[in-house]
């Protein structure tokens, strides 16, 4: 009977112990969620009165915009993508992680010389609220770098590692001069290889001015490209970058849009 009790003593704080270690897997999960957040309408409120668009661009206050946002590093299936991307003239956002930048200099170039916008997606992927001040630092600049040794320009845009973002995050940030973008959207395509339903996913979320997320060397993202495109512009979308999305608004070094 003792033996039992000790067993079942041991059962319960094993319990507990995975719940807690589960509550604060999620706490950490939705920590950016809870922390304020801007809409791009809410960007394009802030800007200057009478403040325009410049000239050529889309101006999302009036048009009704979507920016699609691409994960990872750029290796192969990108080039297939960016072919796709420029058939349906739909500039995107790609945020890039920097470790594997220098193999791939020839599709990041193209991505600039096509129109896209190119972010932070640091260097090893780490969850940022998992490290020091130093290496978040580390990870966000030793991308930033190997991105402007390739196309002249520094980004301007981060966006952490599974969302996960803390107040040490947007404080470094906003030192090395970037604004943190998440989503509104995602096809949670790391979990399948099915087109067909990471399209869908992605359509029963998409609304104005949202923010879609989307992971190019899975399996079965680059298939799905060419439904969404067609799917979206058919319901009268018009394709931006992040930054398009929110001008005449401009994103703020350290805050979090989404």
């Amino acid at each position: 009977m003792k033996i039992s009790k000790r067993r079942a003593r041991r059962l319960i704080l094993v319990s507990l112990a995975v719940v807690a270690a589960a509550t604060v897997t999620v706490v950490m999960v939705i920590q950016a969620y809870k922390m304020e957040t801007l809409s791009p309408r809410e960007a394009r409120d802030q800007a200057a009165s009478g403040a325009g668009v410049r000239a050529g661009q889309v101006d999302c206050r009036k048009a009704k915009c979507v920016a699609l946002t691409f994960d990872g590093n750029p290796g192969e299936p990108t080039d297939r993508l960016m072919d796709v991307l420029k058939e349906y003239k739909a500039p995107s956002t790609f945020f890039l992680e920097g470790r594997r930048i220098d193999k791939f200099p020839d599709v990041v170039r193209r991505m600039a010389e096509d129109g896209h916008e190119i972010g932070d997606h640091t260097w090893t992927h780490p969850r940022l609220t998992d490290v020091s001040d130093a290496q978040i630092r580390d990870e966000l600049r030793r991308t930033a770098r190997a991105i402007s040794g390739i196309t002249g320009s520094e980004p301007t845009l981060m966006r952490p590692p599974q969302g996960r973002t803390d107040d040490r995050v947007s404080k470094v940030s906003k030192e090395l001069g970037m604004a943190q973008v998440l989503w509104t959207v995602t096809a949670k395509d790391y979990e399948t290889d099915d087109s067909a339903l990471i399209t869908k996913r992605v359509l029963d979320g998409a609304d104005r001015d949202g923010i879609i997320l989307l992971h190019p060397l899975h399996k079965g993202t680059v298939p799905a490209v060419p439904s969404i495109l067609k799917a979206l512009s058919n319901q009268g979308y018009t394709f931006v970058t992040v930054s398009q999305l929110l001008a005449p608004g401009r994103a703020e070094p350290g805050k979090i849009y989404r």
